[in-house]
């Protein structure tokens, strides 16, 4: 089981970003997947959540209107894409697999069981 995410760097304030997780080693498309992400100093949070078949997602009010998730099942990959991005978007990015649970409380980082290695994202001028 691995996730493995891409797409990360150093953008300006403002700029876009999109983020992707390759999904291997179990059925991808029998699970929700979700991003969360770390700036350095603080806790994990959660940052967006996609249902299984792509028709529910969920945002953190931090990124609602500027971060769109997404997925494609036939690729085993979801995406993060990030637009109007702020200084305070700048974190290390997590792609992980939903637990079943993780429909009931969506920004509780402990109910997502797999989790990727983690992309660096800094925004800055």
């Amino acid at each position: 089981v691995q996730l493995v995410e891409s797409g990360g760097g150093s953008v300006q304030p403002g700029a876009s970003l999109r983020l992707s997780c390759a999904a291997s080693g179990f059925t991808f498309s029998s699970y929700a997947m979700g991003w969360l992400r770390q700036a350095p100093g603080k806790e994990r949070e959660f940052v967006s959540r996609i249902t299984w078949n792509g028709d529910r997602t969920s945002y953190a009010d931090s990124v609602k209107g500027r971060f769109t998730i997404s997925r494609d099942n036939a690729k085993n990959t979801v995406y993060l894409q990030m637009d109007n991005m702020k200084s305070e978007d700048a974190a290390v990015y997590y792609c992980a697999r939903g637990s079943p649970a993780s429909g009931i409380r969506d920004n509780d980082v402990s109910l997502y069981d797999v989790w990727g290695q983690g992309t660096q994202v800094t925004v800055s001028s």
